[in-house]
């Protein structure tokens, strides 16, 4: 058998893992994230591929031959961020103790001396296996070289760099001088992408022969062919990776590679200093256990190891699924899945159940496949019949990953599932609140597993199927991981809420506002789809009525929706200023451009208000009375749950948060809400998120104008202004107006000054005349600030961690995390606030048996259909129950509104 030389491009994953980790720190706030994926990947290569030979390759410090040659080469590439750079040597240590050789060569790249490293290895007979995510190493590939990936699970051998690239590894250096590198910033062929390449290549084999036949390649494409010939020659040297470094001051042969036993001691310092715990205990032998660690700390460091023996069981008969049906029962948490025929929850029916009770143990039982070999499956009445009093328990015993999807789909089968305990999809988001919560993204990052994906069972586009026709037992392994990954995950996810109160309270809080927006979007919201139907009537007279303006502006017809047409109008008829030009260099003419145009041109404005009014009628008059439920004949609408950093909830199909208020057109639509059979009720906390702003900067003056139940803008107003309540002018006001919202948003005196149309001088006069009155506002936004970038996050008044990923990158990123620093708590501590309404609200309904439901939820306010005879006590009810959820500085209030539809309520 073939010994094995293992190399890692070691730059490649340093800078992978730097980017896929989270911002993980030790407890001196030094940061870890690249250190331990580093680490990580070397341990798993180790344990995969127990090679003879293993070298990980750095690139040097300082310039290679290639700047030299091409003084551009790179130029594009940022600096090394600091938080990198402080890890490299920590990285080198450990790689070192770990037994590996680790070289880097000064005047070459990583590449060249894999590249030769290889060669060295198939003139004696040894097999190269390289790590890397690196593209250009496609090129080394040959019968003796195979390139793999351990962030994708990806392995290329001849073949695989063929399927993958188009072209064979021999002439992957022609199609990337063809493509070019923008991250080297190496030239290619202008406007040839990956196909045109790989196209030509087939056509004519090489660059040699597609150079010889350039005449015969016709129009744009051919010209810039033409054109990047003659570069060609420097391309080629710049892309092409050296297998000849002389690299005998490193290594003299290849048994200089063989792996040395670990530095323990070296480890055991490394481990220590940086707080990865479990390989630490693995060093001294300590049992283990479940430390108090801070998630910002140690993410990945606690990952549980995978189950010793995995036992995935697929039920097609009546013994098995009594024998799981026991278990079940008998188990305090048992982790439970649905596969279904669609993603809408609200039609959604079961195609199988799968279940788990331990890591490593699951089941699944298929109840609808259709496919061809679909073979024995167990009767979906029969198995929901014996499971319903189970599911219908209300013993808190079940966990799933976004559970308020199950709890539809088992609704839609006759089942109100019960007993949720806990919600993977929920306890990522309260850690994470940044980062995705997808089963398999979550997987990956805690788990460090990869199983099969929807795309791998169903494919994608227009050739998928639907996952009734997958095959039972590809479909049974992919089920079985599900709820599998669901246990261990919380096994892992659930200790770390537990370490902190604030964070647990938070979830605790999510978990109950599921099963409220549960109920939400079962109730839905009637809409009168005839007055929808007269206002799409209206709505599309007043886009004809524009189209005519526009045509006699412009002084010929025109497609309003083509970009192409209007631009020649603006740009080169009318000869109105460029303001901006999208990547392909043509005058933009999206919606912000309009609206600068629009301060000096009336076409501009026409284009501007025929687009909102185009957007209504396709986005709401037009298509909510196509997403009339057929069943309900009600509007369904779902809510995301996990979808926004700050808490807050995200409305789609449709999206009842979006629907514009500032234009008459806009609030008609709010029209065709109406009541069942009584009234429609809004309650909406009043200036939420300024209230929030008093309480959290503890500002003495405004707090006592809240106190005192002032209008806080006209308070504002008379502080700013220097004159009295009775003395503030209507202008005066909305300045005030402009001042208090822009400084929680974070704006500074340019935004302030072109919202109000003044100088900026002046602007900024306004505001340092508001912190001088307000200078409780003043320090905590300071605070904040300091605040963010020491630990990566700012919190709401209830404990929410609202994570701020580019808190310490540089320039405008960095300033839009600060801004987001200051405004994040508000609109946060806001969110805790609505949700704990819904939650107060919804059990006082069933607590009184009420007949109210709840039917939307928008931004800070509660929508309620409400019979007539329990009208009075709602009313007076409802902002009593919104107001007691909490105790702040400041009085919480909440406004009632009644109307026979929504609009007349709000």
């Amino acid at each position: 058998m073939k010994k094995t030389l293992l190399l890692v491009d070691g730059s490649s994953y340093l800078y992978r893992a730097f980017h896929a980790m989270p911002d993980l720190r030790n407890a001196k706030g030094e940061p870890t994230g690249a250190i331990y994926g580093v680490v990580n990947m070397m341990r798993k290569l180790i344990e995969e591929y127990q090679a003879n030979y293993a070298v990980c390759v750095f690139d040097a410090k300082g310039k290679t031959f290639r700047d030299e040659i091409y003084p551009d080469y790179k130029a594009h590439r940022p600096s090394m961020p600091e938080d990198l750079a402080l890890q490299i040597e920590p990285i080198h240590r450990a790689v070192r103790a770990m037994g590996w050789t680790v070289l880097s060569v000064p005047g070459v790249e990583a590449d060249d001396i894999i590249g030769t490293l290889a060669c060295w290895a198939t003139q004696q007979d040894v097999h190269s296996v390289i790590s890397t995510g690196d593209k250009d190493l496609a090129q080394l590939v040959n019968s003796h070289v195979t390139l793999v990936n351990t962030m994708s699970n990806e392995k290329l051998d001849p073949q695989g760099v063929l399927a993958k690239f188009g072209v064979p590894p021999n002439r992957i250096v022609d199609y990337l001088m063809l493509v070019g590198d923008t991250v080297d910033n190496v030239p290619g062929v202008q406007k040839v992408g990956p196909k045109t390449a790989v196209k030509w290549l087939q056509e004519f084999d090489s660059i040699e022969a597609l150079v010889e036949q350039a005449d015969s390649i016709k129009g744009v494409a051919g010209q810039n062919l033409r054109d990047a010939a003659a570069n060609f020659a420097l391309t080629r040297e710049l892309i092409t990776i050296k297998t000849d470094c002389d690299i005998q001051n490193e290594v003299k042969n290849i048994a200089e590679l063989t792996p040395k036993p670990y530095d323990q001691a070296v480890l055991l310092e490394i481990y220590e200093r940086y707080g990865f715990r479990t390989w630490l205990r693995e060093l001294t032998g300590e049992p283990q256990r479940t430390p108090a660690l801070d998630v910002r700390q140690a993410i990945e460091t606690e990952r549980p190891a995978a189950p010793a023996i995995q036992s995935y069981e697929t039920i097609t008969d009546w013994d098995s699924f009594d024998r799981w049906l026991a278990l079940i029962r008998q188990s305090d948490c048992v982790a439970i899945d649905t596969e279904t025929t669609a993603l809408d929850p609200m039609t959604a029916r079961l195609v199988g159940i799968s279940l788990s009770v331990a890591p490593g143990q699951a089941c699944y039982i298929p109840l609808a496949h259709s496919g061809q070999d679909a073979g024995v499956q167990l009767s979906r009445e029969n198995v929901l019949e014996k499971m319903k009093p189970w599911l219908e328990d209300k013993t808190p015993t079940k966990l799933l990953h976004h559970a308020k999807y199950d709890a539809h789909v088992f609704t839609n089968e006759g089942i109100v599932l019960q007993g949720i305990a806990h919600d993977t999809m929920l306890q990522a988001y309260v850690l994470e609140s940044h980062k995705t919560v997808g089963l398999a993204d979550l997987a990956q990052r805690w788990l460090g597993v990869k199983g099969l994906s929807f795309e791998d069972l169903c494919g994608k586009g227009a050739h998928q199927i639907g996952f009734d026709e997958v095959d039972i037992e590809r479909a049974s392994q992919y089920a079985c991981e599900d709820v599998d990954y669901t246990l261990r995950l919380h096994q892992l996810l659930q200790p770390k809420l537990r370490e902190n109160a604030g964070l647990l309270a938070i979830y605790e809080l999510e978990i109950k506002v599921s099963n409220v927006l549960f109920k939400i979007e079962c109730t839905g919201v009637k809409i009168d789809s005839t007055e929808l139907g007269r206002q799409s009537h209206v709505l599309g007279q007043e886009m004809l009525s524009l189209e005519k303006k526009a045509y006699e502006l412009a002084g010929q017809p025109f497609n309003l929706n083509s970009p192409k047409q209007l631009g020649e109008i603006l740009f080169v008829k009318m000869q109105l200023p460029i303001v901006r030009k999208t990547p392909q260099g043509v005058p933009s003419t999206d919606e912000e451009v309009l609206t600068k145009l629009a301060q000096d041109y009336p076409l501009p404005q026409v284009l501007l208000e025929y687009r909102g009014i185009a957007k209504l009628k396709s986005t709401y008059t037009d298509k909510l009375p196509k997403m009339v439920n057929a069943k309900t004949g009600r509007v369904h609408t779902h809510y995301a749950q996990a979808a926004v950093i700050t808490g807050r909830l995200a409305s789609s199909e449709p999206n009842l948060q979006n629907i514009p208020v500032r234009s008459e057109a806009g609030r008609r639509v709010r029209q065709a809400f109406v009541a069942t059979e009584g009234m429609i009720v809004s309650a909406d906390y009043s200036q939420i998120e300024l209230r929030v702003m008093a309480h959290v900067s503890n500002d003495a003056n405004l707090q006592r104008a809240f106190a005192a139940g002032e209008d806080i803008h006209k308070a504002t107003a008379s502080e700013v202004f220097g004159v009295s309540l009775q003395d503030v002018s209507a202008e005066q006001r909305r300045a005030a107006k402009a001042i208090n919202f822009g400084l929680i948003y974070g704006m500074g005196a340019f935004g302030l000054a072109s919202n109000l149309g003044i100088t900026r001088d002046a602007a900024q006069a306004y505001i340092d005349r508001y912190f001088a009155r307000y200078p409780g506002v003043a320090q905590y936004m300071a605070d904040t600030r300091s605040q963010a970038h020491a630990q990566g996050f700012v919190e709401t008044v209830f404990g929410r961690r609202l994570w701020l990923v580019d808190i310490k990158a540089a320039g405008a990123r960095r300033a839009g995390a600060e801004r987001a620093a200051i405004n994040a708590p508000m609109q946060g501590t806001s969110a805790d606030l609505i949700k704990m309404a819904m939650i107060a609200v919804q059990d006082w309904l069933e607590v009184k048996e009420l007949r109210t439901k709840i039917i939307m939820q928008v931004h800070d306010e509660l929508v309620l259909d409400t019979p007539l005879d329990e009208l009075e006590l709602v009313k007076t009810e409802l902002p009593k129950l919104m107001c007691d959820v909490a105790t702040l500085r400041v009085p919480l209030v909440a406004e009632v509104g009644v109307g026979q539809n929504w609009e007349q309520a709000h």
